[in-house]
């Protein structure tokens, strides 16, 4: 299938694409997927240090879960006025904004903040702020380029998410070298950096349209566009997949296949990197083949690949295989969803849709973890988990094959 333009951004992208100067899209791209890396970078500052703080500070098991899951939820929540305000006041004002209050909590907890269990919750609400770029981004790239280009585009900007793998590949090393003062330090100064430069370089699309319509009423219109449901159940599975091995791979490769710290970490790491190179992948080949092909290629990866390690094969050679057939086809899903996101939805709404669907893909990967603990604690296996993961991944699966082949079809139109 191929993708249908949507009649209602056409005309704005167009315009983008023909009255810029040369090579500005791409720079306006660059500039955001980097705005967005730095700010990721922020958010993941604090999964690396959950075991450090759950020792020094005598936390339980849950308020460990609690300390890493309070900026994801916060970061997810927060993408939905966020990208509503995006699409009023543009990413060149919501760009820097975002970055520069990121610093503060940064700041916070590297200098003050980690001193108790109260103290670094205060600190991860307020470093939920750096989660919400991604609802920056979107809209903003979105608006540079004409719709046969938007799912490479916000593919390429999607690999920001590569941030979080800069947090948990420098964070410890760092605090181990130089205090724990030290990441905090830097990320902070980072983002100062792209703070000034996104307010000094960044500029928004030509033609870009300004809804008039209070926050309320966006909301609620945005509420009742198909794509926003669509995308948000679908990019809960991908994105929210994502996440969730992000998150507990290493605690399932130490638990179900004896493996070390550092081996199972780097373990973790390659497969995080895999899933943010193919992100960009599944962008292209949406503008290609049509992001409902795409789609409904990953989700059928991923219920193989959850088949089959439900069964817990040996780690190599097919372990390994699973995983990372899972790793590149929840990448590209993620990437295939906002491709649909930027054919669906309304240009001067893509903002709004994207902080809902972006939230629900932030939520999608906390509860995951949650349920494999719990099931590996009742039943002594991870089995169970993995299966339900291939359940709701074929249910996704029949799900774009049907409704969301036919709302591509008809261009978004449907109820």
């Amino acid at each position: 299938m191929r993708p249908h333009e949507d009649t209602t951004g056409s005309t704005s992208a167009r315009a983008a694409g023909h009255t810029s100067p040369a090579g500005r899209p791409w720079t306006m791209l660059t500039l955001a997927t980097l705005g967005f890396a730095v700010n990721f970078w922020a958010w993941a500052l604090l999964s690396p240090l959950g075991p450090r703080f759950k020792e020094t500070l005598a936390l339980s098991s849950f308020e460990q879960s609690l300390l890493v899951a309070v900026p994801v939820v916060v970061g997810s929540l927060g993408r939905v006025p966020v990208g509503a305000l995006t699409d009023r006041f543009g990413g060149r004002a919501m760009f820097p904004l975002v970055s520069a209050a990121t610093i503060v909590p940064v700041l916070y907890l590297g200098l003050f903040g980690h001193s108790s269990l109260i103290a670094l919750l205060i600190g991860g609400f307020f470093l939920g702020i750096g989660g919400t770029a991604f609802a920056v981004g979107v809209p903003f790239v979105n608006r540079w380029f004409p719709p046969e280009r938007r799912g490479t585009a916000i593919g390429v900007f999607g690999a920001g998410m590569g941030g979080t793998a800069i947090s948990a590949l420098t964070t410890v090393k760092l605090v181990d070298a130089h205090g724990m003062a030290n990441p905090f330090l830097i990320t902070a100064a980072a983002l100062a950096v792209y703070a000034v430069l996104a307010a000094v370089l960044l500029r928004d699309a030509p033609g870009r349209t300004v809804p008039t319509e209070p926050l309320a009423r966006r909301l609620a219109d945005t509420a009742r566009l198909a794509v926003t449901w669509q995308a948000s159940a679908l990019y809960a599975v991908a994105f929210g997949g994502y996440v969730a091995f992000s998150v507990y791979l290493p605690t399932y490769l130490k638990t179900g296949y004896g493996l070390g710290q550092a081996d199972a970490a780097n373990r973790m790491a390659g497969f995080v990197l895999l899933a943010v190179a193919m992100r960009p992948v599944g962008g292209w080949l949406s503008d290609k083949l049509g992001s409902v092909r795409v789609l409904a290629a990953s989700l059928a990866v991923v219920v193989v690949g959850a088949a089959v390690q439900s069964a817990t094969p040996p780690l190599a050679p097919l372990g390994t295989v699973a995983f990372l057939a899972m790793a590149a086809a929840l990448g590209a899903g993620s990437g295939a969803t906002f491709a649909l996101v930027a054919l669906l939805a309304p240009a001067n709404k893509v903002g709004s849709v994207t902080g809902v669907v972006g939230a629900a893909g932030g939520l999608g990967g906390f509860v995951p973890p949650i349920v494999m603990g719990v099931i590996f604690s009742a039943t002594g296996s991870y089995a169970l988990g993995l299966i339900l993961l291939a359940l709701v991944s074929a249910a996704a699966l029949a799900f774009t094959v049907t409704r969301v082949r036919r709302a591509a079809a008809s261009g978004g139109t449907s109820p």
